[in-house]
């Protein structure tokens, strides 16, 4: 027995740590609801569900919903083949039902009408939302007061602002959440749906206008893009939304009148076109300034809206806005980051014979700048410094720090006459004393032309960082494994190792950060088995387009890294014959 006992000690636990941020928005929804997992388990609970199951956080949480709480008409335990909502929760779909059976805490029996739909629970992976609401008077408790709109019509609304909240809140791209927006209110409410916003530069622009059309959405171009400007007294509803003065029911009489502005002759023509007899305006608003304007409207749809409809309308555009709000925030934080990155690496330098290419990629998710890098600088003897690197970490701090490690590099790599692997080791002592940069990886090279052969010769070192790669004229492509140390960083004063190569007319090198190589789930050697597969079959290209292919195949769809690459290409014997 004990062994069971600490299984279920320790999924209660697990369950436990799940964010609380969960269980606090399940606190914002005015009747019973909790969520379980893919397995029914209980993940989180509101205090309305416990009041109501006469039961404790601790009695629900990590067990099955199903074995603990369902029952049948005589109070029995209900078989699951018999469940309606156990099914609708295999069957991952929405479902309601207006009467079924709880078992409280006290061992009464409960009826209860429920609600249940699928519900994102971020990286806990897939939920089920199930928000309950009582049948009569609750045991032991006075008569609950019924809804006015009726105990399954307030569970759909409920469950709607839940599904807004969440799916709202869980990205950070404008233009995703614009979409999700359009999801989640048409058909379900409206069979059109507008969306005016407000840009940074005080102009509104209409961004969306959706209609349903049986089960497809279908965006109308014709009727979106600039708007005239918010009038600052007009009392007509869009304009007044715009403002962020008040939600208003419309409809085409409302604009029939003598437009005051140019809004309300574009409003005119919206209803003229798209046949709308009834609409509901509401702002989106954040919690510094109006965003925009979030407009409903029915056409197929008999059923008009009153203002009765404005609060779940309302509630709807706030959410929206907050979304808006920070994703906004984000972007324009992530347009900071990207630019400042852009000015921190260098303009490659020219050299004579050699064709040069570079590219920078931030991560897809980051809202901050990286620590990779890549560099190409004339040395005092003639020959040109190459130079890729990762300093670990992805803020600002890592990205001072690349600007350091970068800047170190050129002055000790021009003032010493020495092999890559002494200018690197000087660099290494450095970093530990007047730096705050933990660990870095890099490789750097000395390339210069060979006498009178065609051929360039590379000298390297390479500190803890993804080999060179190598791809000859003919395609064949090779890594240069020689001449790897350990990391920057680390203190250990180990002898940094140099090698060299000759670089054969036409060959292509090529020289990245770890983010073209690593995805979650794959190994190492097969993103670089995937890289120089498809460098040997680019080798043809021309170097720029060789580049940008190459990234476009190689890197991950999953990456979660920045990605900085150096691509050379040394001159074919045909061009050389060429220019004597």
């Amino acid at each position: 027995m004990a062994g069971p006992d600490r299984t279920e000690t320790a999924a209660q636990q697990s369950v436990a740590a799940l964010d609380t941020s969960l269980t606090r928005r399940l606190d914002a929804i005015g009747t019973g609801a909790y969520v379980v997992d893919e397995e029914g388990r209980i993940l989180a609970v509101n205090t309305r569900a416990r009041d109501v199951l006469a039961r404790t956080a601790e009695d629900l949480l990590g067990h099955d919903a199903h074995d603990l709480l369902h029952r049948d008409a005589h109070g029995q335990p209900l078989p699951r083949h018999r469940c309606g909502m156990r099914q609708a929760f295999h069957a991952g779909r929405t479902a309601q039902a207006d009467e079924d059976y709880f078992a409280r805490g006290d061992g009464s029996l409960l009826p209860i009408a429920w609600l249940l739909t699928p519900y994102d629970i971020g990286d806990d992976g897939p939920g089920t939302l199930v928000l309950f609401h009582t049948v009569g008077p609750t045991p032991g408790t006075a008569p609950e007061p019924e809804p006015t709109a009726g105990p399954l019509r307030e569970l759909e609304r409920l469950a709607l602002l839940a599904d807004a909240t969440t799916r709202l809140t869980s990205t950070l791209d404008v233009d995703e959440a614009l979409e999700r927006l359009v999801g989640l209110v048409v058909p379900r409410l409206a069979d059109w749906v507008i969306i005016d916003l407000i840009t940074e530069h005080d102009e509104v622009w209409r961004t969306a206008v959706v209609h349903a059309e049986g089960g497809t959405l279908v965006r109308r171009d014709d009727l979106q893009g600039p708007m005239p400007p918010v009038p600052e007294a007009s009392p007509m509803p869009l304009s007044r939304a715009l403002r962020g003065v008040a939600s208003t029911v419309a409809g085409p009489d409302t604009y029939q009148r003598e437009p005051d502005s140019g809004i309300a002759v574009e409003q005119r023509r919206l209803f003229d076109i798209t046949g709308m007899h009834s609409a509901a305006i509401a702002p989106i608003r954040s919690t510094r300034a109006v965003l925009g304007a979030l407009t409903l409207g029915r056409a197929e749809d008999p059923v008009a809206f009153t203002p009765a409809d404005l609060p779940l309308v309302e509630d709807i555009a706030r959410r929206a806005g907050l979304a808006l709000d920070n994703a906004r925030l984000y972007q324009r934080q992530r347009k900071v980051a990207e630019t400042m990155q852009n000015h921190l690496l260098p303009q490659m330098p020219g050299v004579p014979g050699l064709q040069m290419t570079v590219r920078y990629l931030p991560a897809p998710d980051a809202s901050q700048v990286g620590g990779d890098w890549y560099d190409a600088f004339p040395m005092s003897d003639g020959s040109t410094a190459l130079a890729v690197g990762d300093v670990v970490g992805h803020d600002l701090e890592a990205a001072a720090g690349m600007a350091q490690v970068r800047n170190m590099l050129r002055a000790y790599a021009w003032s010493q006459h020495e092999p890559p692997s002494r200018i690197v080791t000087r660099l290494d002592e450095a970093l530990q004393h007047i730096t705050d940069v933990d660990m870095a990886t890099m490789i750097f090279a000395r390339i210069e032309a060979s006498d009178g052969d065609g051929q360039w010769q590379l000298s390297w070192t390479n500190a803890g960082h993804p080999p060179p790669l190598l791809i000859s004229r003919d395609g064949l492509a090779r890594y240069l494994t020689d001449g790897h140390g350990i990391v920057l960083g680390t203190g250990s004063g180990s002898p940094r190792p140099d090698a060299t190569t000759l670089l054969a007319p036409g060959s292509t090198l090529v020289l990245y950060t770890d983010g073209l190589i690593e995805a979650p789930g794959h190994s190492l050697d097969e993103g670089l088995n995937r890289l120089s597969r498809h460098a040997a079959a680019l080798a043809h290209r021309p170097l720029s387009s060789f580049t940008d292919h190459l990234l476009r195949r190689v890197r991950p769809a999953d990456n979660e890294d920045d990605v900085a690459l150096l691509a050379l290409r040394t001159p074919s014997a045909t061009a050389r014959a060429g220019s004597r």
